[in-house]
């Protein structure tokens, strides 16, 4: 029997058996694909059997609610486990009663918020604080006014951190710390953080400072900073409006792929005459290199030593002045 929930538009047979058992698995697919073809079209006949309205789009039915519960993707959440206050005041009896966000301030008399920016007893509108019989001599009452919240604040802080940790000890940390559970101290894991080296700590802040468009050139820097080592050169782009200047060689480039790409299915894409004389001009060139090396090899075998030449011109020269002399006389 079909079952058809519109609201999800899906249909399934929970009786549906096979008659006899597939011998092969294309038999098996084909039966799959028919009961599939069979259950498409219910859901179709169910869809146009519903009441629509015309639109210029077509036809727009509204789709009933869903009858079948569909099982969850992801776990149920754990619930939370009470915090310190929590479990004093459920101990105490003490409920935790709304509180108005607006609160009538007698000083400005005007309507102020409770918490935030211009709240009611804000430290600026106080211009002046009356002494009392526990104040110290020569203490300044603004300043322990502004110690004292500081202090509020880091043991808010203390205990939010204390209530994560017993939250992961449970599993149950909120879905914005979940993502980075691993690496923050109050996950309450076993597992030290790992230590980061100094290597790794300047390739990180090489990285963080040529980040910029500029690579860091403009950025400030730091007392003390060095240059970094990630002193990468950014690519250069062409300028989008067009001009005179580098604006109209983005064209020129464009123009130069089309040209090759269309030229790719075109005959007259090789020179044939110029590509016979370049050819003809190397073979000539190494031919005449190769001649050369023979030549200078041959020629150095016959070549006769330069000191005997000398020794033969100094033997020639006594000889001839004396024949010289010879004649005179």
């Amino acid at each position: 029997m079909e079952t058809v929930d519109l609201g999800h538009l899906m249909a399934f047979d929970p009786t549906h058996q096979f008659s006899s058992l597939p011998s092969s698995r294309e038999e098996l697919v084909e039966s799959c694909l028919q009961k599939g073809r069979e259950l498409v079209q219910a859901v179709a006949n169910a869809l146009f059997s519903l009441p629509s309205t015309e639109d210029l789009d077509g036809p727009i039915v509204k789709l009933p609610p869903p009858t079948t519960k569909l099982p969850r993707e992801k776990h149920l959440p754990k619930p939370k486990p009470p915090t310190k206050w929590e479990t004093f005041a459920k101990m105490k009896g003490i409920k935790k009663h709304k509180k108005d966000k607006v609160v009538w301030d007698e000083q400005t008399s005007a309507w102020k918020r409770r918490y935030g920016y211009d709240r009611v007893n804000d430290d600026q509108d106080i211009p002046i604080i009356e002494a009392k019989s526990t104040d110290e001599p020569g203490e300044d009452p603004f300043a322990k006014r502004r110690a004292d919240k500081r202090k509020r604040v880091d043991k808010q802080e203390k205990n939010r951190v204390q209530n994560l940790k017993e939250a992961a000890k449970f599993g149950a940390l909120p879905s914005h710390v979940q993502l980075a559970a691993t690496a923050l101290p109050i996950t309450g894991t076993q597992a030290a953080p790992k230590k980061v080296s100094k290597n790794e700590l300047g390739d990180v802040a090489g990285i963080a400072a040529t980040a910029t468009a500029s690579g860091g050139k403009f950025d400030k820097k730091l007392e003390g900073e060095k240059k970094p080592k990630h002193d990468h050169k950014h690519r250069k782009f062409l300028p989008v409006a067009e001009g005179k200047g580098l604006g109209s060689k983005e064209k020129e480039q464009t123009d130069r792929v089309l040209n090759k790409l269309i030229s790719k299915n075109s005959h007259e894409i090789l020179n044939i005459d110029k590509a016979i004389t370049m050819y003809n001009v190397k073979k000539e060139k190494k031919r005449r290199n190769q001649r050369g090396d023979s030549a200078t090899s041959t020629s150095s075998k016959l070549k006769p030593k330069k000191n005997l030449q000398k020794k033969s011109s100094n033997k020639k020269g006594p000889s001839s002045s004396k024949k010289a002399k010879s004649k005179s006389k």
